[in-house]
């Protein structure tokens, strides 16, 4: 007897739709997303000539090769200059979320005080006033510090209002058993010396978040550099781009030539740091 074919049940209209619009829906927000980095590197690549004949933002350069505005960015922008500026408000900044972020979500989860519940409210409420309603009183007190045009000012201000961190850390410290503090006790050990030789180290997976969010907020911001290090000696990154932007006009080849100098480095760490980052931030959102 030969064997009869048995007809495949066809799947619905539903089933068939659904990952072509999400395929869709993905191409889309590439396109979003990729689309102002390509406008802005074709744009890094005319002539001012180019832009003032209207040129547009997508329109392929007469050039290919012309890097011109690349040496105009990094001279006249002070690129170098900047860069260095970033990372050493980056290095302060970020190791000062981490110390005191650390230290305050293990004050805060390992031991019972008055008022514990009304902190952590207080950290909340914190988050949710807009920092430019308090700039006021803010750039009052940078100032009575003696700390306006200097380094140290947007330091200050990145590591003092990161409750963000604090949130990060509390939720990854609540993870770790009480059981390893009271084993260090029973040894010997002080709640300094716990906090940094079993604590800490297992803390990594909320390191690498803290870092990746406060590096990519200190790298981009440009509120804090202009407003608190108004020098040309202390411009930033961010900053520098400024320069090309006057009151009759702006140099857009200028500045989407700086922009692409200051995106390349992000983009290199990205994509050799992006297991990590998602692992990070990942383990973070679960927890």
């Amino acid at each position: 007897m030969s064997d009869v074919p048995v007809p495949v049940p066809r799947r619905p209209a539903a089933a068939r739709i659904a990952p072509a619009l999400t395929y869709l829906s993905l191409v889309v927000a590439s396109l979003v997303v990729l689309l102002p980095l390509v406008a802005v590197f074709l744009t890094s690549l005319k002539t001012h000539k180019e832009i003032a004949n209207g040129s547009g933002a997508l329109t392929p350069p007469d050039d290919w090769f012309n890097l011109s505005n690349y040496r105009t960015a990094f001279q006249q922008g002070h690129m170098l200059r900047g860069l260095f500026n970033t990372a050493f408000i980056l290095v302060f900044s970020v190791a000062g979320s981490i110390l005191i972020g650390s230290m305050a979500a293990y004050a805060i989860d390992r031991y019972r005080f008055r008022f514990r519940r009304a902190i952590l409210a207080a950290f909340l409420v914190a988050t949710l006033v807009p920092s430019v309603t308090t700039q006021v009183g803010t750039f009052q007190v940078i100032n009575n510090f003696g700390l306006f045009d200097t380094r140290w000012a947007p330091i200050l201000l990145y590591t003092g209002t990161d409750i963000v961190s604090i949130y990060v850390f509390l939720q990854f410290m609540r993870s770790i058993p009480t059981s390893l503090d009271e084993a260090a006790r029973i040894d010997g050990a002080g709640p300094l010396r716990i906090y940094w030789t079993i604590i800490m180290p297992l803390l990594k997976p909320a390191i690498a978040t803290v870092v990746i969010i406060k590096g990519i907020l200190v790298y981009n911001d440009f509120y804090y550099p202009f407003l608190y290090m108004p020098s040309d000696d202390l411009g930033t990154i961010s900053t520098s781009l400024f320069r090309f932007k006057g009151p009759f006009g702006a140099e857009w080849q200028d500045i989407c030539a700086g922009a692409v100098l200051v995106i390349v480095p992000t983009l290199v760490i990205f994509l050799f740091l992006q297991r990590w980052i998602y692992n990070g931030l990942t383990q973070g959102a679960t927890k």
